[in-house]
């Protein structure tokens, strides 16, 4: 989740855009299928009629009606997630075609990441929303647990299965039961970079971890720092350990740790950790070195990159697809002044961890049951394809939905990856452990970033922290 989305809080998300959901922070997606994203569009010149490459500005046009909704007029509608800035208004335009077709009223309200203690609140005092996007399947699983969701219904589930593959359903199911649509995906495994910064210092895309570290060396000769970290916001900081992990121990072991069937203790988190630190542990590649990381959001980290000219304070920044959405707030063009690339090989490949926001219905209403029919189905989703920023699960859509070539390549991998995928690691946690500001993993790798040498303390810790969370 993520997402891409996955969590910074709702402060930050009002300043400037942010992460989608665990942005919408969200997978590890097959690394084969994705590791090979060449984004060949990433450098090519606008089309006729295209919108500039900004990634979140392009008006949102209507599809044409291919699914028929019910007539709700004076029906009203709660719908909760963690959107605002950019992303928030590209979701309400989605939610104001639902209006139009059906004469309902939605009412939209954006939240923080803690969406489960926000979620416990509403419905202690009897104001449940109708549907949700949730940024984590942990905290899916923990809400049916809880009996808060409605399972979907017959028009949902067919538009599910017209449109998503079978991996996409699953993660979204619980025992079994179909709960959840997938609405919004990340890819977060991709470093973009100050294409200026990168000519200057006579720097090329590298491929292999040992290639990007000679790369931050060769950036920082130059006399710019190499790589900005968002770390006020822990969950990218989730997002490094993750890309790193799979890389370099492998899908299976992945899982397991995803699962807590081994324990954070283990040989291959020490290895992983070790790799990070060759990163963290070099205050002159980290913008502001490690104290300035640590106080560092997400937004800042994505503009401190492309913002400056020829000397930005970063020449890099690590995060999911929905970083072009912060790069459209700047002046930088994508696919000129900023560009990107797959997240470096620690292994035999390069690794892809996305993200997601899964839709649930917390009331088993007829406008509920609508909107999360619109939400799996083709509609919805070109709306929000075409307004930028936004990467959809659902198979479905048109390529030419997307307005640039960047985020149609970006899309074409994610689809092309079919059922050949694992969802971020954090996402698939409980909540207490990896999705909420100040605790669990966010808090332990904000301390390593502070100190990446206490590897075996920072294991130890993680440890704690999961076993109290998954309760095994």
């Amino acid at each position: 989740m993520r997402t891409t989305s996955r969590q910074r809080n709702q402060e930050v998300r009002r300043k400037a855009a942010g992460r989608p959901g665990r942005q919408a922070r969200r997978a590890a997606v097959a690394f084969a299928a994705v590791g090979a994203l060449a984004l060949t569009g990433c450098g090519g010149e606008d089309k006729p009629g295209d919108a500039k490459e900004t990634g979140g500005s392009t008006p949102a046009q209507p599809p044409a009606q291919s699914l028929e909704l019910p007539k709700l007029d004076g029906e009203k509608l709660q719908v909760i997630a963690v959107w605002t800035g950019p992303e928030g208004e590209n979701f309400k335009k989605v939610l104001k075609e639902f209006e139009n077709r059906t004469g309902a009223t939605v009412s939209y309200v954006p939240t923080q990441d803690a969406m489960l203690t926000y979620l416990g609140s509403k419905i202690s005092g009897g104001t449940p929303p109708d549907v949700a996007l949730l940024q984590q399947p942990g905290a899916l699983k923990q809400a049916v647990e809880k009996k808060w969701l409605k399972p979907l219904d017959a028009g949902t589930q067919a538009q599910l299965d017209k449109n998503y593959s079978k991996a996409w359903k699953d993660i979204a199911a619980v025992d079994g039961t179909q709960y959840g649509v997938y609405y919004k995906a990340a890819n977060k495994s991709l470093i973009w970079y100050n294409a200026k910064a990168f000519e200057n210092a006579g720097a090329s895309e590298p491929k292999t971890w040992k290639d990007f570290l000679a790369t931050a060396e060769t950036i920082s000769q130059s006399g710019v720092t190499p790589v900005s970290v968002g770390g006020s916001d822990g969950w990218t900081l989730t997002d490094w350990f993750e890309n790193i992990y799979l890389s370099q121990a492998g899908p299976e072991k992945y899982d397991q740790l995803a699962q807590h069937k081994i324990k954070w203790t283990d040989p291959s988190v020490k290895a992983a950790l070790t790799t990070l630190a060759e990163l963290f542990g070099k205050e002159n590649y980290l913008v502001g070195g490690a104290k300035g990381a640590v106080g560092t959001p997400f937004p800042k980290s994505v503009e401190q990159t492309f913002t400056g000219g020829d000397t930005p304070k970063g020449a890099m920044v690590f995060e999911g697809d929905f970083v072009a959405v912060n790069i459209g707030q700047t002046k930088a063009k994508l696919g000129t002044d900023a560009k990107v690339f797959p997240f470096p090989a620690v292994g035999d490949k390069s690794p892809v961890v996305t993200g997601g926001d899964v839709a649930v219905a917390l009331k088993d209403t007829k406008a509920a049951k609508a909107l999360m029919t619109f939400l799996a189905s083709t509609d919805s989703a070109k709306i929000s394809a075409g307004a930028g920023g936004f990467i959809s699960p659902n198979k479905s859509v048109d390529m030419s939905a997307y307005p640039n070539d960047t985020l149609r390549d970006i899309a074409k991998a994610l689809i092309g990856a079919g059922d050949d995928f694992r969802f971020d690691m954090s996402d698939q946690a409980p909540q207490s452990f990896g999705g909420t500001p100040g605790k669990g993993e966010w808090k332990i790798l904000q301390d390593f970033l502070r100190n990446p040498k206490d590897i075996a303390g920072t294991q130890a810790k993680l440890e704690t922290d999961a076993a109290a969370a998954y309760k095994n």
